[in-house]
């Protein structure tokens, strides 16, 4: 194993070395929390795929394909039409908004009204995503060093925490990019075909198992209508995903980029399914399908190949759970801490406001790694997580892109009771069930459709103000967002 360790700890040095390299251009909020709004198609589209394809759609994405075999691609894949549905209908708008958070949008679309509330439900969402993420390096560091649970979320974390609290998105990017060209390899390039051949090739693969594991929708038609919900609908409104987005250097390049990066989502969902139906072959009796990644690349690859691939694994968490990290971050400080001092800082202030963002990654790098250890399950962690944001925060955020009659007082209305539905139904149906998404999107919708045909429509001043700001026509606007009113 050693040529194989020499390979993780050379891929996380480079990590902490961009990390380093970062903080030397993060000198302002803009550089520091959307890398300068600078990022070109290549830059752009090579850290979008990097984030949305993190340790569930690897890990996970696998041992779907082993429980299921191709149709467990429908998770990842879900997650690919999301991201296309936002770069082709939504991005370019999104891009030009300038501003840093989705709360933000919120504000400047109603005239600020609904900035904390909003903000605490995004925070929760980033916050459970961190979780997740953080809570898989204990997988990959098992595999690699037989290392304790609680050990490897701290060195794992630790690592994402120093690089993001470093150089913020720049950072982020840079090791983004890194991220996605070793996880294209690994994954796509050397895992795929090695598992097949190993497996006998599809042919044999056919043979061996049962044939619903090439039906396309063998996974269950409910399932997959949960995931669009849940996953194609969370990609339109995350805060993780929406500061990427702010970091495109046009709004063509984000229209572009995300739709090149929603493609390789898709190849990369099948790969994983392929990956998991493989290892159903040769592993008939795994005791959980989430261990079908890491038992193939153990047992399977050559060493050194296996440390790419375990890098490659690594990378996927990584890039995942530095981009939620710096969204709770960025959420925290602007849309809940800020607001709650009533503080909005001058321009002038630039370098202070990278130190104070600086800290706020530091101090949520902290709160998740610690919530990680507590936690055991990372599907539940990861439903709490895409529940709340799509019963919370879908409706009022697409209504306020789509629906010129929608208010302020519907979109507070919508957000407190979908997020008050989503909790109660989990609470009595379960985590895991359908129910809390299904009805509190439903009832988030009600309310939002009722409250705001009930009240007095958004002021004309304002909606004036935000369709200037959609068409990119308002540099005043640009350079300071509208002060929330609480």
């Amino acid at each position: 194993m050693a040529v194989d360790y020499t390979v993780i700890v050379v891929y996380l040095a480079g990590m902490l070395a961009m990390g380093w390299w970062g903080m030397r251009r993060a000198k302002s909020k803009s550089e520091f929390l959307v890398a300068g709004r600078r990022l070109g198609p290549t830059m752009y589209s090579g850290t979008m795929a990097a984030i949305v394809l993190g340790g569930a759609s690897t890990i996970g994405g696998v041992g779907l394909g082993y429980q299921y075999g191709l149709s467990g691609a429908w998770m990842v894949f879900t997650i690919g039409l999301g991201l296309l549905a936002l770069s082709v209908f939504f991005s370019a708008r999104i891009a030009r908004l300038k501003v840093y958070t989705v709360s933000e949008m919120l504000d400047l679309r109603y005239g600020g009204r609904a900035g904390v509330i909003s903000g605490l439900v995004m925070w929760a969402y980033t916050l459970m995503l961190a979780v997740t993420s953080t809570i898989a390096y204990a997988t990959i560091f098992d595999v690699l060093f037989d290392m304790n649970r609680t050990v490897a979320i701290i060195l794992g974390g630790s690592i994402v925490v120093a690089y993001s609290t470093l150089g913020g998105m720049w950072s982020i990017t840079l090791t983004d990019m890194v991220q996605f060209v070793v996880k294209t390899i690994g994954v796509l390039l050397l895992l795929l075909p090695i598992a097949v051949v190993k497996a006998g090739g599809f042919s044999e693969m056919k043979a061996k198992l049962p044939t619903e594991y090439f039906d396309p929708l063998g996974i269950g038609g409910e399932t997959i209508f949960t995931y669009v919900l849940i996953y194609t609908f969370g990609m339109l409104i995350g805060q993780d995903i929406w500061q990427r987005v702010f970091t495109a250097r046009s709004d063509r390049t984000a229209k572009w980029g995300g739709t090149v990066a929603g493609t390789y989502c898709l190849a990369y969902a099948l790969a994983g399914a392929v990956i998991g139906t493989a290892a159903k072959v040769l592993y008939p009796k795994l005791g959980s399908p989430d261990d079908a990644f890491a038992t193939i690349v153990k047992d399977e690859l050559p060493m050194g190949v296996r440390g790419l691939v375990l890098a490659a694994a690594l990378a996927a968490v990584m890039s995942t759970s530095s981009g939620a990290l710096i969204a709770c971050a960025t959420v925290a400080n602007n849309d809940i801490w800020s607001r709650l001092r009533g503080v909005v800082p001058p321009d002038g202030e630039a370098h202070d406001e990278v130190k104070g963002n600086r800290a706020f990654i530091l101090i949520m790098g902290l709160a998740v790694i610690g919530t990680a250890i507590a936690l055991n399950n990372v599907v539940e962690a990861l439903t709490v997580a895409y529940n709340l944001l799509v019963g919370g925060l879908l409706v009022p955020i697409l209504g306020g892109l789509l629906w010129r009659r929608g208010t302020a007082q519907g979109a507070l209305a919508s957000v407190v009771v979908g997020g008050v539905a989503v909790i109660t139904l989990m609470a009595t149906h379960g985590i895991l069930a359908n129910e809390p998404v299904y009805y509190g999107l439903l009832a988030s919708l009600t309310a939002y459709l009722v409250v705001s045909l009930m009240t007095k429509p958004t002021d004309a001043a304002v909606l004036a103000a935000w369709r200037e700001r959609l068409a990119g026509r308002d540099p005043e606007l640009v350079s300071e967002p509208v002060p929330a009113h609480q």
